[in-house]
């Protein structure tokens, strides 16, 4: 695929230093104004190339500038750190042209641009998965790429976000504890999303953290549990510490992790 650089590289940047952003915006003359808004993209005026763009991106359609425009104008906005309008041009240009000369750039760019858009792990989450599956989608279209490993490499740091959100939730269960539990079981709703969290990203770097914070919230459940329900809960505590001592056996929440076996095994025992 040419590259998009090195097409810029041949652009005269006079047009910068000789006439006005005014006139040139002003101009009916396409083909100047293009090449005006190269020039300004090279020299690192993001603004003044995309406004130049937008104005002609329509009229370009169909010519043999059309698909090169759309991807500048998605550069522009990726570049002044748009990151979300630079997706969705990313995104006009694959659409429009499938098999387009910059339709792989486009699909990698488009779920880069997400990529570099998303936000604390504690704050919503929506524009990670859309940035996972469009990382995905370029993946399956062009499995043999050069940007393959950057990609895979995203996808997996945006897993460890999502995990991590996940995580602080599930902490957030097993903190509140009793507190308003006749509203539901912290405890239990503290279990499913850390054991959601596992099954969904098993590779996980958080795994002996959500694993362990399982095991807390079943011996607290099983701890404050009426009769009835006590015996059953602490053998469930108890399949969760051997299933924890299996996977992480030099784990530094070990000894931690035998106390609440000892007390288990006891009460079961009896």
């Amino acid at each position: 695929m040419r590259n998009i650089t090195y097409i810029l590289l041949s652009v005269v940047l006079l047009f910068t230093s000789c006439n006005t952003f005014n006139k040139v915006y002003q101009s009916n003359d396409i083909d100047y104004k293009y090449e005006a808004a190269k020039a300004y993209y090279l020299e690192g005026d993001y603004s003044k190339a995309s406004q130049l763009l937008e104005t002609m991106v329509t009229m370009l359609k169909g010519g043999d500038k059309a698909e090169e425009s759309i991807v500048l104008l998605a550069m522009c906005y990726y570049d002044s750190q748009d990151y979300e309008t630079a997706s969705q041009y990313f995104k006009v240009y694959y659409s429009n042209y499938p098999r387009g000369e910059y339709a792989e750039y486009a699909r990698f760019y488009s779920g880069k641009s997400l990529y570099m858009d998303i936000t604390e792990p504690e704050l919503d989450q929506s524009s990670t998965f859309l940035a996972i599956s469009e990382l995905q989608l370029f993946m399956e279209y062009f499995p043999q790429s050069s940007y393959r490993s950057e990609a895979q490499r995203m996808i997996l740091e945006m897993h460890d976000v999502l995990v991590e959100k996940d995580y602080l939730s599930a902490k957030l269960y097993y903190e509140l504890g009793d507190y308003m539990a006749y509203m539901g079981n912290n405890y239990l709703a503290c279990i499913i999303v850390a054991q959601n969290a596992l099954d969904d990203y098993p590779y996980t770097t958080k795994r002996e953290e959500l694993s362990m914070l399982i095991l807390r919230a079943r011996y607290k459940m099983a701890h404050n549990s009426v009769e009835e329900k006590k015996i059953e809960r602490y053998r469930e505590t108890i399949d969760e510490y051997y299933a924890f001592k299996t996977e992480f056996p030099d784990s530094k929440h070990l000894k931690e992790a035998e106390e609440y076996y000892k007390e288990a095994i006891k009460i079961v025992k009896d």
